[in-house]
């Protein structure tokens, strides 16, 4: 089979990565099948008694996952899914037939709106309206006052495609409020919702407690191979695990995903606030070091992070600033930004990349961050 150049670019990406000594973070697509099966055999056995007998459709490991997932969200029950696209649809179907409504309200930067290629309505036959359509979650007024009526509101914590963005608690609590008032339920997408406490102030019992079901990822904050839970009272949990059967999702055998993800929550999850506190630091450093470089403008956004993970733009095509972003890594063993990608509107030739702060990150200093822009900038020709 021929390599197309796209494969290419990605093996040289995935390379420049690997070998560079300074990274801000690095994901588990970072290593090779060899690594991530060696670092899994060597560490589950902390998280997990590997002489008992492998998973079966759902229980041992994965039983453990879902019940230690619904304690630390402070939910009746938890249901593993494959992918948190699954597990969502499926929540928000659970939902509709309990509410009588097929309308789901939810911001149109949501996942489902984005990256799911209609699949609500294509799968599920649900429909969508939007609250409102700036790059924030709504207010509790726009919520109350939306002229159409919905069964179920589902709030993106944080919204990512808006730059990782989060309201306040109190924001939050009126919001939660106002769909009550309207007699609908409250569904969090919180594919990051680990990272949300510091910016929130809360913790996630407390967090997950203002919802009537919640999603979790395992594999975008910690470290996971894959797969997420979705939390809420026992009969909206049995009532999915249906549905997960019905949507292809009962998977025979899925003990790697769920001992990576135990693995995430012994291990990444109490690191996640260190990692939010430095995105602060690393942010205000990118903020200082591209006023002195000869780029025209520059935005990072939001500033400061909400969480570990945010969204730096500039004036430059995706091109141009990958291959500035390769040739960075190759050459100086340091990689500051990943991937770029072209805004979704707006002029052409302006781009944006996010940037997550992990462990490797903290080794940071603001001054190391002041130094990688200008090596970065150089190489922007």
């Amino acid at each position: 089979m021929a390599v197309t150049d796209e494969q290419k670019q990605r093996h040289r990406r995935l390379t420049a990565w690997q070998r560079s000594h300074r990274v801000l973070a690095r994901g588990s697509a970072d290593h090779t099948l060899g690594e991530r099966l060696a670092a899994l055999a060597a560490d589950a056995g902390t998280v997990q008694d590997l002489d008992g007998w492998t998973d079966v459709y759902g229980d041992g490991v994965v039983a453990e996952l879902e019940r230690r997932t619904a304690g630390l969200l402070g939910m009746e029950a938890a249901a593993f899914f494959p992918t948190g696209t699954m597990a969502q649809q499926v929540a928000l179907r659970c939902w509709a037939g309990r509410t009588g409504s097929p309308v789901v309200a939810l911001h149109p930067l949501a996942h489902p709106e984005v990256h799911e290629q209609g699949a609500l309505g294509a799968v599920s036959g649900l429909r969508t309206v939007h609250p409102t359509t700036a790059p924030r979650l709504p207010t509790a007024a726009e919520v109350r006052d939306f002229p159409e009526p919905f069964g179920t509101l589902m709030l993106e914590l944080p919204l990512r495609d808006a730059g990782f963005v989060l309201p306040s608690w109190e924001e939050l609590e009126a919001v939660v409020a106002a769909a009550r008032e309207r007699d609908a339920v409250v569904h969090l997408d919180g594919a990051r919702l680990w990272e949300c406490g510091p910016h929130l102030g809360r913790g996630l019992p407390e967090i997950a407690g203002l919802a009537d079901s919640v999603y979790v990822s395992f594999y975008k904050s910690l470290d996971g191979m894959s797969g997420a839970v979705l939390a809420g009272p026992e009969s909206l949990v049995e009532e999915a695990r249906t549905w997960r059967h019905r949507y292809g999702g009962q998977l025979f055998q899925q003990y790697p995903a769920a001992l990576s993800a135990l693995l995430g929550l012994e291990r990444e999850l109490p690191r996640l606030p260190s990692y939010v506190a430095h995105a602060k630091v690393v942010a205000a450093a990118l903020a200082e070091g591209f006023p002195d470089s000869s780029v025209p403008w520059f935005r990072v956004c939001p500033e400061p992070p909400h969480t570990h993970q945010f969204q730096v733009w500039l004036p430059y095509g995706t091109e141009v600033l990958d291959e500035a972003s390769v040739r960075q890594a190759e050459e100086t063993g340091v990689t500051l930004f990943r991937r770029w990608f072209a805004g979704p509107a707006g002029p052409p030739g302006v781009s944006y990349t996010e940037v997550t702060v992990a462990a490797p990150g903290l080794e940071w200093t603001a001054g190391q961050v002041r130094a990688a822009v200008t090596e970065f900038v150089a190489r922007l020709g």
